[in-house]
């Protein structure tokens, strides 16, 4: 599979909300609760400060995408959040490490001095073992930060990582 990274535009819409759509309707990983339609979908994925998809560049087929932007505002708006979403077909086969990894190069580019994720699932352990792989430092667990689709409540782990600027 030959897989490029490239800026979302406005026909990606459908397919990128089907995307996260998926990831939504899941319950176990993104905080939403209502999907995005079509129209929604190119709305928020345009008023984030970048949005990538990622392209089977063979079939032209999306097979996933992430957002970047501010983690907070004012005084804190150097800091980046991100959420990344694979189609589910395609999990497993690096896509999510390519997004991770573009990323936090996008996130260099745009100004952001570090990385935040406030909100990584301590049951979804593939995220997890990228995370520190690519060099994110784990800040610690909020217990039971997490209402899992099924009612329970799941931990969430923290986690940051600098970009490199002074």
């Amino acid at each position: 599979m030959n897989i490029r990274i490239r800026s979302f535009a406005r026909e990606d819409a459908r397919e990128a909300a089907a995307i996260w759509n998926r990831v939504v309707e899941d319950g176990v990983a993104f905080p939403q609760l209502e999907c995005l339609d079509e129209e929604g979908a190119a709305e928020f994925f345009r008023a984030q400060t970048y949005t990538a998809v990622t392209e089977d560049a063979d079939t032209g087929e999306l097979v996933g995408l992430y957002i970047l932007h501010p983690n907070n505002i004012g005084r804190c708006g150097h800091i980046g959040n991100a959420s990344y979403a694979v189609k589910a077909s395609r999990r497993g086969q690096g896509i999510g490490e390519k997004l991770v990894s573009h990323c936090l190069e996008k996130a260099r580019e745009t100004g952001f001095r570090l990385m935040q994720f406030n909100a990584v699932v301590a049951s979804n352990a593939p995220a997890l073992r990228l995370y520190e792989k690519l060099g994110f430092v784990r800040l610690g667990v909020i217990p039971g930060g997490f209402h899992m689709k099924d009612g329970s409540f799941e931990d969430i782990v923290l986690f940051y990582h600098t970009l490199g600027r002074e």
